[in-house]
């Protein structure tokens, strides 16, 4: 399909992960290794949120979707890449550029969401404790975890049919490893200025504007816990929170960095960077600062491996 000069984008090609890079083989073992800790940890906290009735509560709910969408994000572009370096082929179908960028856009976006609603359902328990069973009720919850999935997807959408139907006139390449939307963007020859700023605004609404809220949720949860007389209750109110702010500061920190600066004021390396931080990091970490510092999924931890251990020695009694 061809309009003069330019041509609608099919194949694209992958110049790979740093592919200046020296030791890359190093690096490509420590993602791949990274991402078999993100899979087996996201899963773990799955299951263990599914199997103990105590973890049945709304924070827990949303956490376990919070690792629903790591486990896909992290899917969605490091096996690709893996991939890719071992078998020496980065080239990806304009099918299958679409459906990467569609989940990939998907779930940030989704997560943004989700992570702002946990900011929230904090505020409620610390804040208003007596009320937190009737504000938060299991409907609630899943209406929360729908619109995060709903919003998310239908923004990603708008954004993937828009670029994918965008036409190129030279190169197909691009300095990334796999599907970003400005990279694809940059491979355009018409005029996307406008594009760009509107992704400047969806940005804004996507980021700044949860990092705002969530801000907001976190003042005044600081203040109700120093205002607390109890030094037990401020530690277990500042405990239910560091988890998530912690996760937080990862996720929506380097985002807001990001949108602050402009893509024309960093390399493609940078931008890979920042890629992997968000795409391998975070998925990686999430599971491990929620267990680590919170007493409730490291006893349902035990109690799992106490009943396997129990279950092993009446089989080798048997």
């Amino acid at each position: 399909m061809k309009r003069g000069n330019e041509t609608f984008i099919r194949d694209i090609i992958f110049l790979g992960l740093f592919p200046d890079m020296k030791h890359i083989v190093f690096l490509i073992y420590i993602i791949f290794f990274s991402y078999i800790i993100a899979l087996i940890g996201n899963t773990v906290l799955i299951l263990l949120i599914w199997v103990d009735s105590r973890l049945h509560t709304p924070m827990y709910l949303l956490l376990s979707q919070l690792s629903a969408m790591d486990l896909v994000l992290i899917t969605t572009t490091v096996p690709k890449m893996v991939t890719d370096f071992w078998v020496d082929r980065k080239i990806i179908s304009h099918i299958g550029c679409g459906m990467q960028m569609l989940f990939y856009i998907t779930i940030t976006g989704s997560e943004c969401i989700l992570l702002t609603l946990m900011s929230y359902d904090r505020y409620v328990a610390v804040c208003n404790p007596l009320r937190y069973s009737v504000i938060m009720t299991p409907r609630v919850c899943l209406h929360m975890a729908a619109s995060s999935w709903v919003v998310g997807f239908l923004n990603s959408l708008i954004h993937t049919v828009y670029v994918m139907h965008l036409s190129v006139c030279d190169s197909r390449e691009i300095h990334h490893f796999f599907c970003e939307l400005l990279a694809i963007v940059r491979l355009s020859c018409e005029d996307t200025s406008v594009y760009e700023m509107t992704l400047f605004v969806t940005g804004i609404v996507f980021i700044l504007i949860p990092f705002g809220l969530i801000l907001a949720s976190y003042s005044l949860i600081f203040l109700s816990v120093f205002r607390m007389n109890s030094k037990k209750g401020k530690k277990k109110a500042l405990a239910t929170c560091s988890s998530h702010l912690t996760v937080v500061s990862l996720f929506l920190g380097s985002g807001v960095f990001v949108l602050m600066i402009s893509p024309n004021m960093y390399s493609a390396e940078q931008s890979q960077a920042v890629s992997l931080f968000y795409n391998i990091l975070t998925p990686m970490l999430n599971p491990i600062i929620y267990s680590l510092r919170n007493k409730e999924v490291l006893g349902a931890l035990r109690k799992v491996l106490a009943m396997g251990t129990g279950s092993q020695k009446k089989d080798r009694r048997y």
